[in-house]
């Protein structure tokens, strides 16, 4: 078996002063990003996005900066790309742990590396002087690392695809040793940043999600109101080789039953009172992108036959218009209702919900994954407070979330909550008394 040593850096490395920027929409991962890299005595500077990602760059002129692997306003590649031309001495490292292409190789990649590696909730294993590897035929030596080394040492034995992080003793004498997650895949139960909770069932959405997100699958969302499928819709197109086109959304529901068909396939002048001009419709205007039809178990059963038309050939026909036109989008649908049932009982035409139920998708009440409460209040209290002073939650008012019923799912926890900030004033907390759950009934 074959023993390495854990290189030490030199003093005036471990000791200088360095700045580190991570730009990541999701705050619960720059958060903890921040913890280790602070830890390794790194002064950390966060953003929420690729531009104001750039404005701190130019503005601390950072020794590395760590980007998440999605950007809510700039596509990832095109940054990156950008990036490098005006920082070309910035470590610029990927938050699945690779490497930009031509990023210089700093003095402190090691420690960046590391501290995603150690973040990552991935299977642990104990020191005991050797630890087995993917390949069970083999095992490798890890010294335990010398007093004065203040950086855990990235292993990559030969042979082995899997590369080894240790991390910082967890007590004297003992050292964890992690089988890091291969570079350019993300952990198999890694949540998507817009679907807070790390409950088996949210898990099991973002793995879903990821993998029919690359196909032109039409993809039906089913799940309570307020659960969050326009996220999940959201996340879909985000994933998707259309996210650069237009994610466009109608609400089935919300939208009056003689206006529907104009709203959906557009109309020309004078086809109906009131349409003084023509325009399109919002099929049309998801050209090459993803059209989002929540609520399509409200939509009206005449209305259903023109839409089964278009998913079937991919022509629609504006209102008052006798010409076709060809479209391409990918239909993502959402209902609160239970659609198999209710086109098996005639309320919905069977052969549009077999066209749209080709890949399903659910999605929790908020009472089913009760254990996400406390990640779900931090994320909407960080929200709030981008704009206001930022609130912290008193135990009691906790309580007394904790032993609501949450019919209204994650949307009444965040007007709750809203409502709450406001009755809190000046107080820097929010007590039990400012949380009113209004007309609620448990």
């Amino acid at each position: 078996m074959q023993a390495f040593s854990v290189p030490v850096l030199p003093t005036s490395v471990r000791t200088r002063s360095r700045t580190a920027l991570v730009a990541s929409a999701d705050s619960n991962f720059r958060q903890k990003l921040t913890q280790v890299l602070g830890g390794l005595r790194w002064q950390v500077r966060e953003a929420e996005g690729g531009a104001q990602a750039w404005a701190e760059a130019e503005a601390a002129a950072p020794e590395a900066v760590i980007v998440d692997t999605w950007l809510p306003d700039l596509d990832l590649s095109e940054f990156l790309s950008d990036f490098r031309g005006n920082f070309p001495d910035v470590d610029l490292v990927t938050a699945g742990g690779s490497i930009a292409e031509e990023s210089p190789r700093g003095p402190y990649r090691q420690e960046l590396l590391y501290a995603l590696r150690s973040i990552q909730e991935t299977d642990t294993a104990v020191w005991k002087g050797a630890l087995p590897l993917a390949n069970p035929r083999s095992t490798v030596e890890i010294p335990e690392p010398p007093v004065n080394s203040s950086l855990p040492a990235l292993f990559v034995p030969d042979g082995e695809s899997a590369p080894i992080v240790l991390t910082a003793p967890a007590s004297a004498g003992e050292t964890i040793a992690k089988l890091a997650t291969p570079v350019n895949e993300a952990p198999c139960g890694e949540r998507l940043p817009e679907l807070i909770g790390n409950a088996a069932c949210m898990l099991e959405i973002s793995r879903r999600v990821r993998l029919v997100a690359p196909r032109l699958t039409p993809v039906l969302i089913e799940g309570p109101t307020g659960s969050g499928k326009e996220l999940v819709a959201e996340a879909l197109h985000r994933l998707s080789k259309r996210s650069r086109k237009p994610f466009v959304a109608i609400n089935c529901a919300a939208t009056p039953e003689a206006l529907l068909e104009a709203e959906l396939f557009g109309h020309t002048r004078g086809a109906f009172t009131g349409a003084v001009q023509g325009r399109i419709g919002r099929i049309e205007a998801a050209d090459g992108g993803t059209l989002f039809l929540d609520e399509i178990g409200e939509m009206p059963l005449s209305l259903q036959a023109k839409l089964l038309r278009f998913v079937e050939c991919g022509e629609l026909q504006r209102v008052g218009d006798n010409e076709t036109v060809k479209v391409d989008v990918r239909i993502v649908a959402a209902t609160h209702q239970a659609l198999a049932q209710q086109a098996h009982d005639g309320g919905f035409r069977a052969d549009l919900y077999y066209r749209l139920a080709v890949f399903l998708i659910r999605t929790p009440a908020l009472a089913d994954h009760a254990q996400d409460l406390p990640l779900l209040v931090e994320h909407f209290l960080q929200k709030m407070g981008r704009d206001a002073p930022l609130k912290r939650l008193d135990p009691g008012a906790l309580a007394k979330l904790t032993a609501h019923s949450w019919p209204g799912n994650v949307r009444e926890l965040e007007h709750v909550l809203e409502r709450g900030v406001i009755l809190a004033g000046e107080n820097p907390a929010l007590m039990a008394r400012d949380i009113d759950f209004g007309m609620t009934v448990n």
